[in-house]
């Protein structure tokens, strides 16, 4: 028997309240996923985003500033 089958004949021998109880937990998992896969979605989209952006600076001239020079600016 596979889960879903399982699970099936255990939820028609709930009363009708744990039944619903049943749906609920159900729809917070599939939430829960929904919200991993956005998040995981939007960080693929801000690494190419960040990828874009910075693609060809290392080839640009531009100031070279050592840590000293930040711990001054910033003291």
């Amino acid at each position: 028997m596979i889960v879903t089958e399982q699970i099936a004949d255990r939820l028609q021998k709930l009363p009708p309240s744990l039944q619903r109880e049943v749906l609920d937990f159900i729809e917070f998992l599939a939430q829960k996923v929904a919200q991993r896969e956005a998040a995981s979605e939007e960080a693929e989209w801000m690494k190419f985003s960040l990828a874009q952006a910075m693609e060809g600076m290392e080839n640009e001239d531009s100031p070279e500033y050592s840590e000293a020079d930040v711990k001054e600016r910033w003291q």
